[in-house]
């Protein structure tokens, strides 16, 4: 189908892969191919295609209830929520369907919070170059990509991007109308950069000292995907608001806002609201994922099975110097540089029938499903030095000539 006949938003460059169903870490297409799927989904696969608990978690709920709205109690919500808590910082959660509804959730929460503290002349929330939060109106103001936000009008107000990593620009941007600082503790579109943990000790006690908001925009890296069951648990440093989304669905359409209880102390009846979030479909999945994510060993697993593989990736650097630049990130976010375009790299990777994805500061992103095993990472491994082997002897080929 050509795109003037195509009935869809052209918004999407998307491959030329019709996917058929899931296995686990595998994906086949309509024509039969298997293809090794280190893509997840963008990070929300986290257990994998068709995992048969959270299979019969749907199904079940679906046969007996999908939708209420909020006008009601759902204990499927008061029992995700009390884990969400007894598993984190957070005292209160508000569930959302997306990642970026969760930001715009913390970003009010914020902003109500100064408020009701009276200071309603803070709204102001500092962030940071290269970061992705997402695609609403707010949202793109907080990244502050000009590619996302060209063309969508004036940038909604209230947004100051800084340098990644640099407290002292951190501290010049903090005024009397600033309400919060909003980090992803590590960049996930912005190309797998992770903050050091002495800059979020830092933004911890900058916050504290003004009284000020911290928010983590946890949405990729929440859920076990560093190896903890959130990112900040690796600085040792807790944010007063959290939003997560991606890993926590397992691939159902989800989303938190979590929060502590002061900080949340703004967000009273009537001052937030939404029709799909929390509803029973999503409470059941939400709920099977920490079946399995929260069990005794899981995440020692995953820290496990993610050295294994970062540690692949890092030999070879020194085995292809002419094609790989440097391995980063952190558990199963895996961040490659290669010294070829990303893109390259991410279709010749395709050729090889494995599937990853491409990120910002010519990265491509590992982002495979959290029960991956050791042997599916070896195969990995097998096709991406194949990839490379392919790409070194074409970057010879071009030289010679």
């Amino acid at each position: 189908m050509s795109e003037h006949d195509n009935p869809l938003f052209a918004t999407f460059a998307r491959a030329d892969l019709r996917v058929e169903r899931g296995e686990g870490v595998w994906l086949v297409t309509e024509d039969g191919r298997r293809f090794l799927d280190f893509t997840g989904g963008i990070a929300v696969n986290s257990l994998g295609h068709a995992h048969p608990h959270l299979v019969a978690a749907l199904s079940e709920q679906a046969a007996r209830l999908w939708h209420v709205s909020n006008l009601f109690q759902i204990p499927g919500q008061e029992r995700l929520a009390a884990r969400l808590v007894e598993a984190s910082f957070a005292d209160k959660v508000f569930f959302t369907n997306s990642g970026a509804e969760a930001l715009e959730c913390a970003i009010k929460t914020a902003r109500r919070y100064q408020y009701v503290s009276g200071h309603p002349e803070r709204f102001r929330i500092v962030t940071f170059e290269g970061a992705f939060h997402g695609r609403t109106l707010a949202t793109i103001a907080a990244g502050g990509q000009k590619k996302y936000l060209e063309g969508f009008g004036p940038k909604v107000e209230g947004f100051d991007q800084v340098a990644f990593g640099d407290i002292e620009l951190v501290r010049a941007a903090v005024g009397p109308e600033t309400a919060g600082i909003l980090i992803e503790p590590i960049q996930g579109e912005g190309g797998v950069r992770s903050a050091a943990p002495e800059f979020l000790r830092q933004l911890r006690a900058l916050c504290d000292e003004h009284g000020l908001m911290l928010i983590f925009d946890e949405v990729q890296t929440g859920v076990g995907r560093t190896g903890r069951f959130f990112a900040y648990e690796n600085a040792g440093v807790e944010p007063d608001i959290l939003a997560s989304a991606k890993g926590i669905g397992g691939g159902f359409p989800l989303g938190a806002c979590l929060a502590t209880a002061e900080a949340a102390k703004g967000m009273t009846a009537g001052t937030h609201g939404t029709t799909f979030g929390g509803n029973p479909l999503g409470m059941a999945v939400g709920n099977a994922v920490l079946d399995v994510v929260l069990a005794d060993g899981f995440l020692d697993e995953v820290r496990h099975t993610a050295l294994l593989f970062k540690q692949s990736l890092a030999s070879l650097k020194d085995r292809f110097p002419d094609i790989v630049e440097e391995v980063r990130g952190e558990g199963l976010l895996i961040g490659l540089k290669p010294r070829v375009p990303n893109g390259q790299f991410v279709e010749t990777l395709r050729r090889h029938q494995m599937l990853a994805a491409p990120a910002g500061d010519n990265v491509v992103r590992f982002l495979p499903p959290l029960v991956v095993s050791a042997d599916e990472v070896r195969e990995a491994m097998n096709r991406i030095e194949a990839a490379c082997a392919e790409l070194s002897a074409g970057s010879s080929e071009s030289s010679a000539a």
